[in-house]
């Protein structure tokens, strides 16, 4: 034993399901509607939150399902975390896979799941529902947050 954590030693592909699943910092950027330019491929995050995301907790309220009830959400697997490009720059996911180590705030590091949202990293406090709009509407929520890098 190293005493190295799981993640700077075991490659994304051999973790376990639990390691895996704590990657995931509860941020919830990823759950944030997403609209995408046909012509040039760039993508424009909104404010949007998908149906599904509890906007206190930023976790997903049905994750065993999510994919069910929400047909366009995207597993993310080794191979989709490395060709995906709007993860978020601080998404742990991103990070690993990249080679780069987790912030301070990561629940893994911190032993807290609440220091992504007191970091100012998740979420909280900054989307609006998905639900009765329009996704022509979606527009007027565009935002440069969730793919900004958070100073730490």
């Amino acid at each position: 034993m190293t005493g190295e954590p799981f993640w700077k030693t075991v490659r994304l592909e051999d973790m376990s399901d639990a390691q895996w699943e704590s990657l995931c910092d509860g941020c919830g950027r990823c759950c944030l509607n997403k609209l995408e330019d046909w012509d040039t491929g760039e993508i424009a995050w909104t404010n949007v939150a998908c149906k599904l995301l509890d906007s206190d907790t930023c976790r997903c309220t049905d994750y065993p399902n999510r994919q069910e009830k929400v047909p366009e959400c995207i597993r993310l697997t080794p191979k989709s975390v490395r060709a995906i490009t709007w993860l978020p720059p601080t998404c742990g996911y991103r990070l690993i896979a990249e080679g780069r180590d987790l912030y301070w705030w990561h629940p893994l590091v911190s032993g807290d799941p609440d220091t992504v949202h007191l970091a100012g990293v998740s979420v909280r406090g900054r989307t609006v529902p998905e639900a009765g709009m329009e996704p022509e509407d979606y527009e007027e929520h565009i935002v440069d947050w969730p793919f900004e890098p958070v100073e730490v």
